[in-house]
Parts: C-alpha cells; sequence; structure tokens
C-alpha cells in the first residue's frame, strides 16, 4: 500500500506534466492547467468536467459560482473539501464551455485515470453526464447508459460508482436543488463502513462463501443506511 508521502509525491510529478501539457488544442486557450486537489487518502473521489473561467485564472477547483453551490451541499451534509480528492476529466478550460471532443477525453482522461490509480479511493462520484459516461466506460464491462445510475451506487468489477448531476444544474434549473441536494446527502453515508458490520449476519453469510462480496462492497461498506 502506498504511503501518504508517496502518493503524494506520485500526485506531483502528476500534476506538474498536466500543467505543461500541449496533447490537444484546449492547451493554446487556457490560463491554468488545473490540477486536482484535496486529501491524498481520500475515500471520496469528486470528477467535474472541466474547469470555468475563474478556475481557469487561478489554476483552482470549484472557486467559481458552481464552487459556492459545491460548499453549500458539503455543508449540507458535513463534509469538507479536506476530506475529499477533486478533480475534473478535463484539466483546461473548454471554449465558450462547450462539449468536451472525443480526441480531448481520451487524452486528458488518461491523467485522470492515473489520479485514480495513485489514490485509490473506496468511492468514484463522476458529476455530470461526460465524466459519468468516461468513468462506467473505463471501469463497467457492460456497456451501460450512464443516464440509469445518477444518484444509485453501482459496482463495477470491484469498483464503487456513485454518478450524480452536476451542481452546476441548479444555477440553471434551481427545480433541481432539492433533488441533487438528496441525492449528495448519500455521500455522508459513504464516509465510512457500517458500524454494525461485526454483528451483521450478512458478514457471517459473506464469511461462509454464501454472499456475494458485491453485496457487501455496495451494503456494509457503501449506501448501509439502505440495508
Amino acid at each position: 500500500m502506498k504511503t501518504f508521502s508517496g502518493k503524494y509525491e506520485e500526485l506531483s510529478i502528476l500534476n506538474n506534466q498536466i500543467k505543461e501539457c500541449n496533447r490537444c488544442r484546449l492547451s493554446s486557450g487556457r490560463k491554468n492547467a488545473v490540477c486536482g486537489e484535496g486529501n491524498v487518502n481520500a475515500r471520496l473521489f469528486f470528477i467535474a468536467q472541466a474547469p470555468g473561467e475563474m478556475e481557469d485564472k487561478a489554476g483552482k477547483m470549484f472557486i467559481g459560482p458552481t464552487g459556492k453551490v459545491f460548499d453549500e451541499l458539503f455543508s449540507e451534509i458535513s463534509l469538507s473539501r479536506s476530506e475529499v480528492y477533486m478533480t475534473n476529466l478535463i484539466k483546461c478550460r473548454l471554449p465558450k464551455n462547450r462539449k468536451p471532443k472525443s480526441d480531448e477525453i481520451e487524452l486528458c482522461g488518461k491523467y485522470l485515470e492515473q489520479e485514480i490509480e495513485i489514490v485509490k479511493p473506496e468511492f468514484l462520484i463522476p458529476l455530470g453526464y461526460h465524466a459519468t459516461k468516461h468513468i462506467l466506460s473505463r471501469f463497467c464491462s457492460d456497456n451501460i447508459s450512464s443516464s440509469d445510475f445518477v444518484g444509485k451506487l453501482i459496482d463495477c468489477n470491484g469498483q464503487k460508482i456513485y454518478p450524480l448531476r452536476h451542481p452546476s444544474a441548479v444555477l440553471y434549473n434551481p427545480s433541481l436543488e432539492n433533488i441533487i441536494l438528496e441525492d449528495f446527502k448519500k455521500i455522508s453515508v459513504f464516509k465510512e463502513d457500517c458500524k454494525w458490520f461485526s454483528a451483521c449476519p450478512m458478514k457471517k453469510l459473506f464469511e461462509n462463501c454464501r454472499l456475494d462480496r458485491r453485496w457487501i462492497e455496495l451494503y456494509c461498506k457503501g449506501n448501509w443506511k439502505s440495508c
């Protein structure tokens, strides 16, 4: 298992590569390539689409209007930025906030995959269509629709994934605020495993090879309040 200092060093090297990257057309229009930030030992790993105008100027995650929504959601579930790791699928600002192109996703997605490999989070939380589609395509063997799993915890080949709507949706459609908040509330459950697991019948069934590991991961070590 990698140590904190080992992970930090690997991410520092990777972030320097990201900052100097000129693999695609987006590098010519950016002010800063925005690297991931947060707890390198995080259990929760958030993946947004791309930096906005203010993030591009400052080189920091979630400091614009979306960042304010994000912080309000975190406050509602008693979660701090220092507890999680946050990054983007695309590291450079997209011109006029357009959709990312397939070659941009493919090239920049390699950086994201390296981040995931270094941090090794328990939960991947992609925000929005493109981040969710990319994560599902990388971890799930089946060709599944990203829209089918918004607000639902799934296990794809041993990796827990919890797709969510992007918080920026609230800025354009305030009626989504309560829906997004309810989906975010489940994240507070993911912060720790079920405290009753040691005495749970599911544990004994699993240990006796009568229950698949997936159910342990999805409930005892996932959304245990729904067990």
